[in-house]
C-alpha cells in the first residue's frame, strides 16, 4: 500500500515551493466569468502542490483586492442592466398598445442602457488603474 504512495510524495517534493510566480498568468476557470480576487495581484509563490498562490502585501495589496473586489460588483451591475433591458424588451412587447406601459418600457431601457455605459465606462477605469498599480 504504501509503495504506491512513495512516488506521489517523491513527486510532490520536487516542487520549489516559496519561489515567485505570476498568479494572473496561471489559467484558472472563474465562476460565472466573474474575475477572480486576485486579478491585480501580480506577485504569487508556489504552494507545496505546486499551485501558483497570490502573495497580499499588507496594506498596501488591500487596494489590489479592493480594486478586484469593486471589478466584481460592476460585472454583476452589468448583468443586471442586461436583465433589466430583457425584462423591459418583454414588457414593451407585451404593452398591447398601452401608451402608460410603452412609455413606462421606453423609459426602463432608456435607464438600463445608460445604466449599462456607465458600468462599461467604470468597469475600463477600474482595469486600468488596477492594471497601473498591479
Amino acid at each position: 500500500m504504501w509503495f504506491a504512495i512513495l512516488p506521489k510524495l517523491l513527486f510532490l517534493a520536487t516542487f520549489n515551493t516559496g519561489q515567485a510566480c505570476d498568479p494572473t498568468k496561471v489559467k484558472q476557470y472563474p465562476f460565472f466569468g466573474f474575475p477572480h480576487w486576485w486579478k491585480y495581484i501580480t506577485k504569487g509563490e508556489y504552494d507545496g502542490l505546486g499551485h501558483c498562490i497570490p502573495k497580499v502585501n499588507m496594506p498596501g495589496g488591500l487596494w489590489s483586492v479592493g480594486l478586484a473586489v469593486i471589478d466584481m460588483l460592476l460585472y454583476l451591475a452589468g448583468i443586471v442592466a442586461v436583465i433589466s433591458i430583457i425584462i423591459a424588451g418583454i414588457s414593451y412587447i407585451t404593452a398591447a398598445g398601452s401608451s402608460d406601459q410603452i412609455t413606462a418600457a421606453r423609459k426602463r431601457i432608456v435607464n438600463s442602457l445608460l445604466g449599462l455605459a456607465i458600468v462599461l465606462v467604470a468597469t475600463a477605469a477600474i482595469s486600468f488603474i488596477g492594471n497601473a498599480i498591479g
